[in-house]
């Protein structure tokens, strides 16, 4: 059996566009957890949604990896832009990726680091982000770091995040992606996150991500449509 593609996306609206172009499916449950099995573009697929934050998007991405052995993963969805060059709608592909919150640096650790490993930054597998960067979309694609952590930010917490641009040099902040990003570096699975920027962490940041969150999630799709289209392993 050919070893699957692995979409991933947090919330209902970040994998509908998928679920509804899936052929063939097949459901799988596991506990609360559904994986759906198919064909999307020509690509044999596992679909998930894992959930929110990094204990969830941990948990249920080891699960995929241990039932399906995918060749790759990629998580895609919305996060909140850091970088003032970006606008909403806009695509980041990660750079690479890093825990924000993750934080022992009273130990003299990096902010982000693993403690007592080697696990800090987690890059984006090339071959996939060079494919992603080369995609023709209506909105602006950038590369850039996406930062992570258990917060939905917004401007009136700024103050107290000022690491996640001046240390960390983060252009958008979300929830799950550094998490998946370790369980792949742990399992030697090559990783592609793709964020939309659904707001600015600003003070609009809960207004704009609640309406505009199904819209900014096409572009998503729109990009894993480009990978899954032009994947040649």
């Amino acid at each position: 059996m050919t070893a699957p593609i692995a979409l991933i996306g947090a919330l209902d609206e970040e994998i509908k566009a998928y679920l509804d172009q899936l052929k063939e499916p097949q459901v799988m449950q596991w506990h609360s957890v559904r994986f759906y099995q198919g064909l999307l573009f020509g690509q044999a697929v596992v679909i998930v949604k894992s959930g929110v934050g990094k204990v969830f998007s941990t948990l249920v991405t080891q699960k995929l990896i241990d039932e399906f052995q995918p060749k790759a993963i990629l998580f895609t969805g919305v996060a909140g832009g850091l970088n003032p060059n970006y606008e909403v709608g806009d695509i980041v592909v990660a750079v690479d990726c890093v825990q924000h919150d993750l934080d022992t640096t009273e130990l003299g650790i990096p902010r982000g680091k693993v403690p007592y490993t080697n696990f800090h930054f987690f890059e984006s597998d090339e071959q996939l982000k060079t494919l992603a960067l080369a995609a023709q979309l209506d909105h602006q694609i950038h590369a850039g770091r996406i930062v992570t952590g258990d917060q939905f930010i917004t401007q009136k917490e700024m103050h107290h995040h000022k690491h996640l641009t001046a240390e960390l040099a983060g252009d958008a902040v979300e929830m799950e992606g550094a998490a998946v990003g370790l369980v792949c570096a742990v399992n030697e699975i090559p990783f592609l996150l793709i964020r939309t920027i659904s707001d600015k962490a600003d003070g609009n940041a809960t207004t704009s991500y609640m309406e505009l969150l199904p819209e900014v999630a096409k572009n998503s799709f729109e990009m894993v449509a480009h990978v899954l289209n032009n994947w040649n392993r």
